[in-house]
């Protein structure tokens, strides 16, 4: 792996990170769906604006706008919009070892209903990993957690891997700036009902709030979506996939840093648990692409 993929793939592992503080922020002091909406709003009309200025079309494939739209409701509306609504009474740290669980529960489902082979340091990293996350949860439910609240986050969670599945056809066919801002679009339309159905607009508008939200829309929203389609052009899914092994350790660490979360004895064990467990199955995974490609 060169240099610049190594700072590429810090770059978006430290921007996806900080996605839930930024998305902390934001709905404890705004209506969680009706800010989402117009998050996606507002990123999918500048990246369908970018594609349009290099030249990318709108003519995509009929499987590519069958799997654009199943992606923009999982990932958009399912995902996001579960974890803003849960984040007004979870914990930042807490969503993103959550979602950190993406790379785990991708291999098991994987394993489970495609029948991929893992090998055994990835099993032993997939069960590692899920341990950690139980941990974590039990830990946190005794603290007295919001129940419903995490169980959205892991409803995200789990729309958030067929998501995952579901992209990789969605970019196949190329226009891939195109398909991110259309089905941010889309992202934004599934929301916008739900928004003004059961949401009253009221902002605590200061300056936090309102670098929040650029940064909520330009950062993770965008600059981390473009890293990523680079960073998998440039070394392959398998490989980039290996950072996400550094998610829960960054999400705990800048929900401490900005938000002031604690983080207890058994929430460390547990990151390290995940982060290691993620690791492992990721090394599995590229050690078993090398030997196919062989």
């Amino acid at each position: 792996m060169d240099i610049r993929a190594l700072f590429a793939g810090l770059a978006f592992a430290l921007i996806w990170s900080s996605a839930f503080t930024s998305a902390r922020i934001l709905v404890t002091n705004a209506p969680p769906l009706s800010v989402s909406a117009i998050r996606f709003l507002i990123a999918g009309l500048i990246a369908i604006a970018i594609a349009r200025a290099i030249g990318q079309s709108w003519r995509l494939t009929r499987q590519q706008w069958r799997l654009t739209i199943l992606f923009g409701i999982c990932q958009n509306a399912l995902y996001l919009g579960l974890n803003f609504v849960a984040m007004q009474t979870v914990e930042a740290s807490l969503a993103a070892i959550i979602a950190s669980s993406l790379p785990l529960l991708v291999a098991l489902f994987g394993w489970l209903i495609s029948g991929e082979s893992i090998r055994p340091l990835g099993i032993a990293g997939l069960f590692a990993g899920i341990a950690g996350v139980i941990l974590i949860m039990g830990t946190r439910v005794t603290a007295g957690v919001d129940p419903v609240g995490m169980a959205l986050c892991g409803l995200g969670a789990l729309a958030l891997t067929f998501a995952t599945l579901a992209v990789r056809g969605a970019s196949s066919g190329g226009n891939m700036i195109m398909v991110v801002g259309i089905q941010m679009l889309i992202g934004s339309a599934a929301l916008a009902g739900p928004a003004l159905l059961f949401e009253t607009w009221s902002v605590n508008w200061s300056p936090v709030v309102g670098l929040a939200f650029a940064y909520t829309v330009l950062v993770p929203g965008l600059i981390a979506t473009l890293i990523w389609f680079w960073l998998v052009a440039r070394i392959g899914a398998t490989r980039a996939a290996t950072f996400h092994f550094l998610n829960p350790v960054f999400g705990v660490a800048i929900a401490a840093a900005l938000l002031g979360e604690s983080v207890g004895p058994l929430d460390a064990v547990g990151v390290l648990i995940i982060t290691l467990g993620i690791l492992a199955v990721q090394v599995s995974k590229t050690r078993r692409a090398r030997r196919t490609t062989a």
